[in-house]
């Protein structure tokens, strides 16, 4: 696909088999990423973990940008992941991604004070980095919070360019739009990559090709 159509190669969370408790020295996933040259991909639930070693030791082995925006540490410990990174397309339009990770407990609660880990809102935070973005800037949200809470980020984020979405495993044939907010879902277990192309139209991007693709 990306001989025929050059591009960037995202994924929005979960490949590891791994989980938020389960740790594995060994994720073989990680070497077919490698292989196919992924330019960023998002936090999971699976890529996460409770303690925050065996997320820094998950990630050092990704040869690529790992972001999630909503997740911080109360203790000041270095992140292993970014907030968000900048790539270019082939055309050298700039992309701003960023990631966003399903909360998995609230803010203030007891395990944050375990564990050191907190959850910001999701909604907030897209608030912020919309803000902050540059013009002319194509802004993408790589979701994993599930088809539900992204259309209600679109609903209350429309400046986002697009919510490319995953953790509820749902496949999207096309382009569900929410508030002229576009959402990607290509579903779960790598049978399907979505391909999305945008163009620059004025101060938004706006998909003009689409193509839900098996990888079987």
């Amino acid at each position: 696909m990306r001989a025929e159509r050059p591009g960037l190669l995202v994924d929005c969370g979960d490949s590891l088999r791994g989980s938020q408790t389960v740790y594995y020295r060994r994720e073989p996933i990680i070497d077919e990423l490698d292989a196919a040259g992924y330019d960023v991909t998002a936090m999971g639930n699976r890529e996460f973990h409770y303690l925050f070693g065996a997320v820094g030791a998950r990630l050092r082995k990704m040869h690529h940008p790992v972001v999630c925006a909503n997740l911080v540490d109360v203790r000041g410990r270095p992140l292993p992941f970014a907030r968000d990174a900048l790539a270019h397309s082939g055309d050298g339009e700039a992309v701003r991604f960023f990631g966003l990770l399903v909360p998995q407990y609230p803010s203030g609660s007891p395990w944050e004070k375990l564990f050191g880990w907190r959850f910001l809102d999701p909604v907030a935070v897209a608030t912020e980095i919309a803000r902050t973005t540059p013009p002319g800037v194509t802004l993408v949200a790589l979701s994993h919070l599930g088809l539900r809470a992204d259309r209600d980020l679109a609903q209350r984020v429309p400046a986002l360019d697009v919510i490319l979405g995953g953790h509820s495993h749902d496949t999207l044939p096309a382009p569900e739009v929410v508030n002229g907010v576009p959402i990607v879902h290509a579903g779960p277990y790598g049978a399907f990559a979505s391909r999305t192309e945008l163009v620059r139209d004025g101060d938004r991007a706006r998909i003009v090709d689409f193509a839900l693709v098996s990888l079987d």
